[in-house]
């Protein structure tokens, strides 16, 4: 059951992101977009009542309360850099804005946008971890916790990773291509007809 809330919440985010950005962009509803954007949050708080509940009914802590806590954490942490990142694309497709900026490709800068990105993955994985902790001890003596445990490991293995991979651009900085003199002259000329 928590699995099929988990899969209806995803199904749900992505429905009412996609309705939120048609509502805002072709039917120029700024207000009433923004509502359905706002109902995103309320997904998150569906799934963590039911597997509270489900929990609180002397379900036994399964795999399944440890992948809606992660998914609880990766939606806080993620959600709003997702709808933020697809709103700049919806806007320069359907309405005409400016496309939206890329992330840095080389050198410190991306560096400190892979720190950005893995400072989400912490946040996120601080969530889960936390909800996941709160569940060890709703269930207290009365159940198994040691799937739940194994998903806090899980989180912190993840945390890690990334972080590892995010220091890797600190340490070995990918360089810009050098440009031929042939692509100077080229991009010179272009410049001078403007």
């Amino acid at each position: 059951m928590i699995v099929a809330l988990i899969i209806a919440c995803e199904v749900g985010f992505w429905v009412l992101l996609a309705a939120g950005l048609a509502v805002r962009y072709l039917l120029k509803m700024r207000r009433t977009s923004v509502v359905l954007l706002l109902c995103e949050p309320i997904l998150e708080v569906v799934l963590f009542v039911v597997t509270a509940i489900d929990l609180k009914r002397g379900a036994e802590p399964s795999w399944e309360h440890g992948l809606a806590a992660l998914y609880i954490g990766f939606t806080v942490a993620y959600g709003h850099y997702t709808i933020r990142w697809l709103d700049g694309h919806a806007s320069h497709r359907l309405a005409g804005g400016p496309p939206p900026v890329k992330p840095p490709r080389y050198g410190m800068a991306r560096a400190r946008h892979e720190a950005r990105i893995w400072v989400r993955t912490v946040i996120a994985g601080a969530v889960a971890c936390a909800l996941l902790q709160g569940a060890v001890l709703y269930v207290g003596d009365t159940g198994d916790a040691s799937s739940l445990r194994s998903f806090q490991g899980a989180a912190l293995r993840t945390v890690g990773i990334h972080g590892l991979i995010a220091l890797t651009y600190l340490i070995w900085p990918k360089k810009a291509p050098e440009r031929s003199a042939a692509d100077g002259a080229s991009e010179e000329r272009s410049l001078t007809k403007r």
